[in-house]
């Protein structure tokens, strides 16, 4: 019984793998069509410098530039996000469809264990990615994200894939050490963390594209991502990311308190700076001066976008390199 929910567990994954394979693709299509019908009016950009000059005689060299300000009220001429086009509708139910199958595999895979889901590299990468896209699909019932479909897709088709080549394990039972309901509490926080740092670095991506397509109207250059001209300005998307990341951060805290009350009764000791132990701090370090920094010290703009993508970074090898190569207290990825 327990190896055929396990093989029907792997058969769901691959379907769910194909499914949000199709959906990136079309996303991708959405972006082309975004691309090809985003056509700025001729005397927008003269307008752009004209008003960017004018303000930049006024500007005393606030937090804020006077080109960002500029090119966000421009942004409001020409965005052109009003309708859905098929191949999002379709990008966009590719995607529910692909996190059921997704779902099911997680399940089958945790009633055969006999347990949750996320014991090992494998277990962890799986129920991962199902929470990273869980979350896009729910931050869409309040915002509508779904043009950032492209990013958390790729990014989770590769996550996917890397841990189906490298990481697949049988179903084994738990070390001494794991089998504690604190495996639950721990873990799923740092996974919901790592689902929203995931959301905000798409955001903090797509916002600097989105800063220098701005740079590009505002000196009349000829812009090379046409397709972000019907998305929301580099502010209104700094702004998002920085409301995902503190969401994030926040999980990210419990992460590290949980993990501390966790191995004093495991090991008996609140903290013994083991690798992992270390670098979930220095996430945690990263996204706390993030957060300081844009919100007292004026760090906004492409600033904060790459410090963010900086802890998103932190938070990727973290789980790609230190829980394989590092051996420590949580060497548990079955490998």
């Amino acid at each position: 019984m327990t190896d055929t929910l396990a093989q029907l567990s792997t058969l769901c994954i691959y379907s769910a793998m194909g499914i949000y394979a199709l959906a990136f693709v079309a996303f991708a299509l959405d972006l082309a069509r975004r691309g090809a019908r985003a056509t700025v009016p001729a005397e927008l950009p003269s307008a752009v410098a004209s008003r960017a000059e004018a303000a930049a005689q006024e500007s005393s060299g606030g937090s804020t530039t006077t080109l960002t300000r500029i090119s966000t009220r421009v942004e409001d001429e020409v965005h052109r996000g009003g309708e859905t086009s098929t191949s999002m509708r379709v990008a966009f139910a590719l995607t529910i469809l692909g996190f059921v199958f997704h779902l099911a595999a997680d399940i089958f895979r945790g009633v055969a264990a006999g347990r949750v889901p996320w014991a090992n590299m494998w277990e962890f990468s799986m129920t991962g990615t199902l929470v990273i896209v869980g979350v896009f699909l729910l931050v869409n019932l309040r915002f509508d994200l779904k043009y950032l479909g492209t990013f958390v897709l790729g990014l989770v088709c590769i996550l996917l894939m890397i841990a189906t080549v490298r990481y697949y394990v049988p179903v084994v039972p738990l070390p001494p050490a794991l089998q504690s309901y604190w495996l639950v509490i721990h873990i799923m926080v740092a996974i919901l963390g790592t689902a929203f740092f995931a959301l905000g670095f798409a955001l903090s991506g797509l916002q600097l594209l989105q800063v220098r397509r701005e740079h590009q109207v505002a000196e009349s250059k000829p812009q090379q991502f046409r397709f972000l001209a019907t998305m929301p300005g580099s502010q209104t998307l700094e702004n998002l990311a920085y409301r995902v990341n503190i969401v994030g951060f926040i999980f990210w805290t419990f992460t590290l308190i949980a993990g501390a009350i966790w191995a004093e009764k495991a090991w008996g000791r609140y903290w013994g700076w083991d690798t992992k132990e270390v670098w979930t701090f220095i996430i945690w370090v990263i996204y706390a001066g993030y957060i300081h920094a844009r919100a007292t010290r004026g760090w906004r703009g492409s600033r904060s976008a790459w410090l963010a993508i900086i802890g998103f970074s932190a938070v990727m090898f973290n789980f790609g390199v230190v829980n394989v190569f590092f051996h420590g207290l949580h060497a548990y990825s079955g490998l």
